[in-house]
């Protein structure tokens, strides 16, 4: 028999289903999860927001500044996978109070920054306390939701990346020309997720915790036996081909936006566009999954018919390599990152949908480190073909790389002989 969460084994008992410990608290929790990605997401995009300002003071070229994204993805992919075993081990509670506190003081700590060295050093931080986030929120839900409201659970927590992404503009703006200086303005994000702690202390505890039932925390599968199954595979390679097409947009879309001969601030609005997209298509793609498992699907076929028509939806970014519209421009970008949000709320389903609760965040960290790679590898080669050619070339490929995703999807998240022996759950 397939192992089940502790959650699922309590709230089942009986027979009857789903029964939650109180019939909201489990969307407050949702709510707070959303509200520790949307501060993640302004932590992280405060120096994007900032890049044009801080690259004329320090003279830095793409390449430089390419170099400040890595420091951060060198730290955010490993740290994947660490907080994904840490997490697994003390717990969600713990796991995500200790790391969002680093980052959160490891963001302030960047307004002492006084160069490309000690910038990169503060990023690397940033980005190793950032890496739990994903995994921990991932963790929460296979704690705290049914499948059939999984998806409607990640998309609220994942809509949190764009919408932090929308806000970070006008936040950080708001406080670099307030202050005339834009060592406030990481002062001010980091402070966010410091005044976020005391609330998430007091109200996360898992199910059984809150009803005092004992139960015995049962050790993650070692990596050894999750890397020899293909649906870690397939979890794991979705993220690394898709995520690097979201990075590109929330590093360089200011950058790429004056690059066109678009004033930052005057291209504010527009600026918000494809993160608004992303944040309806983390409900669009939550919602559709969740409302054909209701309607009698199977959660593997619910969720890979999004992630199919999502891949295709991606492929629009191409076209705006070849418009000169600022409109259609925009357009095409809010489509994309539309199809991103609802194909990454599916993958982000996936490790909570396959494998048993005590290792569904070391699966999320081993996907996100994958991701991370990927994205550095991307970020890497953007600033030197941007600095040698345009970023049009970075278009077009960014809109095919998806759709490898979909592949790896399609054909490695399966049910196979690990679903007869109750190492994973049938999808």
């Amino acid at each position: 028999m397939t192992t089940q969460s502790p959650a699922r084994q309590l709230q089942t008992r009986g027979g009857t289903g789903w029964k939650p410990v109180s019939p909201n608290l489990r969307w407050y929790i949702g709510v707070l999860l959303f509200l520790s990605t949307v501060i993640n997401y302004i932590d992280r995009q405060t120096l994007s927001v900032l890049a044009p300002f801080i690259k004329q003071e320090y003279q830095w070229s793409n390449s430089d500044f390419a170099l400040l994204i890595i420091s951060f993805r060198v730290a955010y992919a490993l740290g994947q996978t660490l907080a994904g075993r840490f997490l697994d081990r003390v717990g969600t509670r713990v796991g995500l109070t200790i790391t969002v506190a680093f980052y959160s003081l490891a963001a302030m700590f960047t307004s002492l920054a006084v160069g490309l060295k000690s910038f990169c050093a503060f990023r690397f931080l940033v980005g190793f306390g950032e890496s739990a986030n994903w995994p921990g929120a991932t963790k929460a839900v296979s704690e705290w939701f049914p499948r059939k409201e999984s998806g409607w659970a990640v998309a609220l927590f994942d809509s949190g990346s764009s919408i932090g992404a929308a806000v970070a503009p006008m936040l950080v703006l708001w406080v670099y020309h307030w202050s005339g200086s834009w060592r406030p303005a990481f002062l001010a994000a980091g402070a966010l997720g410091l005044l976020w702690l005391p609330v998430f202390w007091l109200m996360y505890r898992r199910p059984e915790e809150r009803l005092q039932v004992p139960q015995e925390r049962p050790g993650s599968l070692p990596y050894r036996s999750l890397l020899g199954l293909p649906q870690t595979w397939g979890i794991i390679l979705a993220k690394t081909l898709t995520d690097p097409v979201w990075f590109f947009i929330t590093d360089w879309f200011a950058i790429y936006l004056v690059s066109k001969g678009y004033p930052l601030e005057q291209s504010l609005l527009a600026f918000w566009i494809p993160f608004v997209a992303a944040d309806a298509g983390n409900f669009i793609g939550g919602g559709v999954s969740s409302y054909l498992i209701s309607r009698g699907w199977s959660v593997g076929t619910a969720r890979k018919t999004v992630v199919l028509v999502s891949g295709l939806g991606m492929a629009v970014l191409m076209a705006s390599a070849f418009l000169n519209s600022f409109h259609w421009l925009i357009a095409c970008f809010a489509v994309s990152t539309l199809s991103y949000a609802a194909l990454s709320t599916m993958v982000l389903n996936l490790p909570a949908d396959v494998f048993p609760s005590h290792s569904v965040a070391s699966v999320s960290g081993m996907s996100g480190t994958g991701a991370g790679i990927g994205t550095i590898v991307a970020t890497y080669l953007i600033g030197r073909v941007a600095d040698a050619r345009s970023f049009e070339p970075v278009l077009i490929v960014a809109s095919l790389v998806p759709l490898l995703a979909v592949l790896a999807v399609l054909s490695l998240v399966r049910n196979n002989a690990a679903v007869e022996k109750g190492i994973v759950n049938s999808i």
